[in-house]
């Protein structure tokens, strides 16, 4: 294969002209990881009208024909989140929520995962979205404390927001479990330190493995499934 990598550097209207230009070039098949699933559909639609298979990694699309989703089972992360936090904190802990881009498929399935537990065991004082963005995590959470003084821990929908909310935590003090989402470098090495608690790892090398194998065999004219997943793990101190 010949592969061609564009970065639309979280920026939706980007990502569809960077697919439009693609289509242009003739590519046979498009990964698309999208910022925002329904910002996306219009370029998955144009892909669909000259009959290039689109296969969606993370997120998928709100309109347009998508061969595939390759992702984390994202409830099922937002689940271990919130099981980790009550195990080491007990029933009723006060937590925040740092929400990630408001529509986005990742959004909506970590959300409803960790509050399918959270609901039972924790007890959820507020909630914020900081939109997947560091910067945001931390200006966010520099807010949520001063509202909630008595938050006992967070749960971000992503590394980076954790790791911006642990900045302002750490600036005022505070001794709050932090626990994130991804498993990015940089959450890792934080963990490793003991600063950040936990994430819900996700594997993107093997998303994108097993994302480009079915976009070779659909192009081989073989059925895939609807969605395909990767397992997850949870990161902590060792």
């Amino acid at each position: 294969m010949k592969v061609i990598i564009v970065d639309a550097q979280n920026d939706s209207s980007k990502q569809t002209s960077d697919v439009e230009d693609l289509i242009q070039q003739g590519v046979d098949a498009l990964l698309i990881n999208p910022t925002d699933s329904s910002a996306i559909s219009t370029a998955v639609e144009s892909a669909n009208s000259i009959g290039v298979p689109v296969v969606s990694i993370d997120r998928s699309a709100e309109q347009g024909k998508v061969e595939t989703l390759v992702a984390s089972d994202n409830v099922k992360g937002g689940e271990m989140a919130a099981e980790f936090i009550a195990d080491k904190l007990g029933k009723g802990a006060m937590v925040a929520e740092l929400e990630g881009v408001p529509g986005a498929s990742a959004t909506r399935e970590r959300g409803s995962g960790f509050h399918k537990i959270a609901d039972q065991k924790l007890d959820v004082v507020t909630k914020q979205s900081a939109d997947f963005d560091r910067t945001k995590g931390l200006t966010v959470m520099e807010n949520l404390l001063q509202g909630h003084p008595d938050i006992q821990a967070v749960f971000a929908h992503n590394d980076e927001m954790a790791l911006g909310a642990l900045e302002a935590i750490n600036s005022s003090g505070k001794e709050i479990l932090v626990v994130g989402f991804d498993g990015n470098k940089d959450a890792i090495s934080s963990i490793k330190d003991g600063k950040l608690s936990a994430t819900v790892a996700q594997q993107p090398e093997l998303i994108g493995k097993l994302a480009t194998e079915a976009a070779d065999q659909i192009l081989h004219g073989k059925k895939v499934k609807k969605t395909i997943s990767a397992p997850l793990k949870l990161e902590t101190k060792k």
